[in-house]
């Protein structure tokens, strides 16, 4: 999964790379390091798909931020029902730390936050989000032992490349240093991540598992992988068509509801407003000079006549 280190030429950005463990008493059988290298590629393209890029770069709207936590909030209430569900059962319960890992009363304040006391009643899940909940039910109900993958592909990334993008969003959505809004990143019971993975890692070879089920799971990480790039994929969709919050001196571009291409600033920006749209033409017509030299004239009439009202 992603980890954070620091960049090869020492600079301060913020990077992902595919985490190495130096460890002589590790197999390559074993089912952590199949796991590894399994799914490197997966991996390799998730880090590189637009949305993280962005987000690593500080690229990241708060909106887009909110989905994103919207998503992580169905994937993780989904993952989380499921191992409670095989909690004892041996193909998984080694993996079940609830205390140190589950995810869903961090994301639950997360939103609070975002969205205020009634934050179930705004929220929805996406398309995209749905499918990965779908399968994850799916595994957890018919094929238990693939849960493993799913565990391991959220969990270990959250503990790992997690921790920079926790620092990026504080940093770029100047959330508050008391991390309201990035709960989710935050493990408090776990006081050694490096510690706790390699615990984790040593839990998973430990597991009773024939050639082919290690062979399963690996294959279930990279489904879990591009479940979750399409989430990235449809997030990066929606970031595209949100507008910045204020343009040319302040005219809002649009309010983030409805389609965006019905907003007439919008769509000037783009070229394609219709030349009779009331809107577009009362901005074109502010922009000149003269007719700005009228209203100026007629705000100092006005405000004249008001001060004079007044008294």
């Amino acid at each position: 999964m992603p980890s954070a280190l620091e960049s090869p030429e020492g600079g301060e950005e913020d990077v992902l790379h595919y985490e190495e463990i130096e460890d002589d008493a590790v197999s390559p059988m074993d089912l952590s390091e199949l796991l590894k290298e399994g799914t490197k590629e997966s991996h390799d393209r998730a880090e590189n798909t637009q949305f993280v890029k962005d987000f690593l770069k500080g690229r990241i709207k708060k909106e887009l931020f909110k989905l994103a936590t919207v998503a992580l909030y169905f994937t993780y209430s989904a993952l989380e029902e499921e191992m409670d569900h095989n909690k004892d059962n041996p193909v998984f319960a080694p993996l079940y730390f609830p205390v140190e890992l589950h995810r869903r009363e961090a994301l639950a304040k997360d939103l609070k936050y975002f969205y205020g006391d009634d934050w179930k009643e705004k929220i929805q899940c996406s398309e995209a989000t749905q499918q990965y909940v779908d399968r994850i039910h799916h595994v957890g109900q018919h094929e238990p032992e693939l849960l493993v993958a799913h565990a391991y592909t959220r969990y270990m990334g959250d503990l790992s490349g997690g921790q920079v993008l926790k620092k990026v969003a504080q940093r770029a959505l100047k959330l508050p240093s008391t991390e309201e809004g990035i709960q989710f990143y935050v493990f408090d019971n776990i006081s050694n991540a490096q510690q706790f993975k390699q615990l984790y890692r040593a839990r998973m070879n430990a597991l009773d598992l024939d050639k082919n089920t290690k062979e399963r799971i690996v294959e279930e990480a990279n489904k879990a992988f591009r479940f979750n790039m399409q989430v990235f994929d449809e997030l990066d969709k929606i970031g595209r068509s949100l507008a910045e919050e204020a343009q040319d001196g302040g005219f809002p571009v649009h309010d983030g509801k409805g389609d965006i291409r019905k907003c007439p600033y919008y769509a000037d920006k783009l070229g394609t407003a219709s030349p009779s749209c009331p809107f577009h033409a009362a901005l074109g017509l502010a922009r000149q000079p003269l007719v700005q030299l009228v209203l100026a004239a007629c705000m100092a009439v006005a405000a004249g006549a008001a001060a004079w009202y007044i008294l």
